[in-house]
C-alpha cells in the first residue's frame, strides 16, 4: 500500500513527537529553556523542509525502513 506524502509525514511525526503535536513540542521545549526552544524550532523547520523536498517514494521508503528497524529492536 503506497503512502502519500501527508501520510508519511504524519507517521514520522508520530515516531518523533509521539502524542504531542510538533508545534506543541516546540513550545514545551521553549518553556523549559528558551535556548533549547529556539533549537527545537529550527529542527522542526528543517524536518518540514526535508519532508517537502523529498519525493513520496523516498519518504515512504524512509518510513518503512524506520518501522522495520523499530520492530527489530
Amino acid at each position: 500500500m503506497a503512502l502519500s506524502k501527508a501520510e508519511s509525514k504524519q507517521l514520522l511525526e508520530r515516531m518523533i513527537f509521539e502524542e504531542t503535536a510538533p508545534q506543541d513540542w516546540v513550545q514545551d521545549v521553549w518553556g523549559l529553556s528558551p535556548m533549547h526552544g529556539d533549537e527545537a524550532a529550527k529542527l522542526l523547520d528543517v524536518f518540514d523542509a526535508l519532508v517537502e523536498c523529498c519525493s513520496e517514494e523516498k519518504l515512504e521508503n524512509l518510513v518503512q525502513s524506520l518501522v522495520i528497524s523499530r520492530a527489530e529492536a
